[in-house]
């Protein structure tokens, strides 16, 4: 399947609109004809989504990685080869090598920040963007340091997105450990009862759970097991600590 038609399969609907569409017009008039062509050939414009497509997701994500690897004034090396990793996954190595070039004008842009994430508020469900804020974890710990200012600008990126406090402290939790980051996956606190521990548990695999970004793709359903995995190792570390059966 060509590049083209692989990126239009998700569907570019509502990122073609408001600052998403912009950023990416600068870009694509950064580009060579022949290279514009094939982003935007065939892409139809002004159609909103009430579900999230996996196209719009994935140009979402590389707008607002370039935002969080500029948080802390360098663009390493690990943060790029999470970023190609990450594509390459979802789109494999010749499409990478094409997203690459754009995520690349991405980064020279300037954008503000807020309009970009309001346009995604409106137009990406919840689970969408719960798993948005996960893989910018992801992003900012592919150093193996989770620096404090790229954590900043996805507090701001989660509030813009409606992403409450338990929600966005439970992913973060997930990527930066502390005594009590069990409990925070958990979206609980340390003093709760174990019966209110097992009901944590059920209600955050309920809302983790992958078949809940299914429609985003295969790939990122499966990323999104990621998630997953971290409430129940969460649960099965607290029933160990409390001994519970």
């Amino acid at each position: 399947m060509s590049f083209n038609k692989k990126l239009l399969w998700g569907g570019l609907g509502w990122v073609m609109g408001g600052p998403i569409g912009a950023i990416l017009g600068y870009a694509f008039a950064s580009m060579s004809e022949d290279q514009s062509t094939q982003w935007t050939g065939s892409t139809r414009r002004g159609h909103a989504y009430s579900q999230t497509k996996s196209a719009d997701f994935i140009v979402s994500i590389l707008v607002l990685f370039a935002k969080v690897m500029k948080a802390d004034g360098q663009l390493l090396k690990s943060e790029l080869d999470y970023v190609k990793r990450f594509l390459k996954q979802q789109f494999g190595v010749q499409q990478t090598k094409e997203f690459m070039i754009l995520f690349k004008d991405i980064l020279e842009q300037g954008y503000p920040l807020k309009d970009v994430c309001r346009q995604i508020q409106r137009s990406m469900d919840h689970p969408s963007r719960l798993e948005l804020i996960h893989v910018l974890f992801g992003l900012s710990a592919a150093d193996g340091h989770v620096h404090p200012d790229e954590v900043r600008v996805i507090q701001t990126i989660a509030n813009y997105l409606y992403i409450n406090s338990l929600d966005y402290e439970s992913i973060k939790a997930m990527f930066t450990k502390d005594e009590a980051a069990h409990y925070k996956i958990l979206e609980i606190d340390k003093s709760v009862s174990d019966k209110e521990v097992k009901k944590a548990y059920r209600n955050m695999a309920n809302k983790y759970h992958p078949d809940k970004v299914a429609h985003l793709g295969k790939e990122m359903q499966n990323l999104a097991e990621e998630k997953f995995k971290s409430v129940n190792d969460a649960y099965h570390q607290i029933k160990k600590d409390r001994g519970i059966p």
